[in-house]
């Protein structure tokens, strides 16, 4: 029987953005982001930041030329794994690893529905961190109860491909994905097919007929389409970027809204209750 991993918490989402001063400061102006760590590299320039306890890893490449044509974009997510386990499933379905550093790897794109999955054996939500002069976090009920966005933590993400039924077949038997639900994704003329992978959702969505959905999957291919933050009151949310100036847009789902891409350095970020 083929093995499949069976991830134990997520540990970051994974970006590829332009500039690494211009993308922190929007972060922190436009969510009250804190920055973690800063993890200049010699092929990139990496950092860390979290809101509302979700966690992104930013690579910036030196140079965008190669990157330009595809521009920002979600390269993966990581969950914290079993490493052997991971690399026993990983070779018994033949697929590519494109960055492998020994503690942690990305497998290929190309192999998993258009997202880089990196695992990792630690967990990162319980560290203390140099950026924040040796603390931890802002505590889950900070972002709760504290924050004006009354952040609940990461909801889900989704991922958009264009064969809906084999990607979730393949991330049932890789991920061990637990279908919860299907759904109707009308705002974005789509269909849902929402799996629990450890402790967020994976929601693969798929285009039924023209519509956002089905121009970001020609844009960019199957991949990571947007992060889905939990909030505690959906119309305080929506204050909360009004009275910003901040542009928003209808999310995927019923009840749920996104900050537009062009007001968030081309990557989307959608708020559900």
């Amino acid at each position: 029987m083929t093995k499949s991993i069976r991830p134990v918490r997520t540990n970051h989402m994974n970006l590829v953005l332009e500039n690494v001063e211009a993308s922190a400061d929007h972060f922190r102006q436009a969510y009250g982001a804190e920055l973690l760590a800063d993890m200049p590299q010699r092929e990139l320039h990496a950092y860390l930041f979290e809101i509302g306890r979700v966690i992104f890893e930013v690579f910036v490449p030196y140079e965008f030329l190669l990157n330009a044509r595809y521009g920002p974009h979600y390269v993966g997510i990581e969950y914290q794994a079993d490493i052997d386990e991971v690399r026993e499933a990983i070779a018994e379905r033949g697929i590519r690893i494109v960055r492998d550093i020994g503690l942690a790897l990305h497998t290929h794109p190309a192999d998993c529905f258009g997202v880089s999955f990196e695992f990792y054996g630690g967990y990162f939500h319980d560290r203390e961190w140099d950026m924040l002069d040796g603390a931890k976090m802002l505590s889950a009920e900070y972002w709760r109860d504290e924050h004006p966005l009354g952040l609940t933590g990461l909801k889900a993400y989704t991922v958009a491909v264009s064969d809906i039924d084999a990607a979730s077949a393949f991330m049932q038997g890789f991920l061990s994905g637990d279908p919860v639900y299907e759904a109707s994704r009308e705002g974005i003329a789509g269909r849902a097919v929402g799996l629990q992978v450890c402790d967020a959702v994976l929601e693969l969505v798929t285009p039924m007929g023209e519509g956002i959905l089905q121009r970001h999957l020609q844009r960019y291919g199957d991949g990571i389409r947007s992060t889905v933050f939990g909030v505690r009151d959906i119309e305080q949310a929506r204050r909360y970027f009004a009275d910003r100036g901040i542009e928003t847009e209808p999310g995927g789902a019923p009840d749920s809204f996104a900050v537009a891409e062009t007001a968030n350095l081309g990557v989307i970020f959608e708020f559900r209750e």
